[in-house]
């Protein structure tokens, strides 16, 4: 079970993901749900973007979803509107929006969580 308090710790089991959807730098992934999400979620993540890095433009095809910043700082591009990225802030993505993320510190990580929700059939 991940340790809610410390769910950035690197001795958890987590994903490193390189230049996601051709990004730069790494994002390291945990999964919040030891056994899988419950319905009507398809993944519940913490996210850590490295400083300076980014993850490129994709398309929400299977989840919408919801970002929400905890720590950090940097920008989403969500379609062709600028956001800026800060704690408190929560992005909504629906089925067939793009979003693209940058970490614009060049010394601190960006971390955040994703919940995706599963569609209806």
């Amino acid at each position: 079970m991940i340790d809610r308090l410390s769910m950035w710790n690197r001795s958890q089991p987590h994903d490193r993901r390189e230049r996601l959807f051709g990004g730069r730098g790494a994002v390291l992934v945990w999964s919040l749900c030891d056994v899988g999400p419950a319905p009507p979620f398809g993944a519940v993540l913490a996210c850590e973007l490295e400083a300076g890095g980014s993850v490129g433009a994709h398309v929400q095809q299977e989840f919408a979803e919801v970002v929400i910043v905890l720590e950090g700082e940097g920008v989403a591009l969500i379609g062709a509107a600028l956001r800026a990225l800060q704690p408190g802030v929560v992005v909504e993505l629906a089925l067939g929006q793009t979003l693209a993320l940058e970490n614009t510190s060049p010394t601190r990580p960006l971390r955040y969580l994703i919940v995706k929700a599963k569609s209806d059939p």
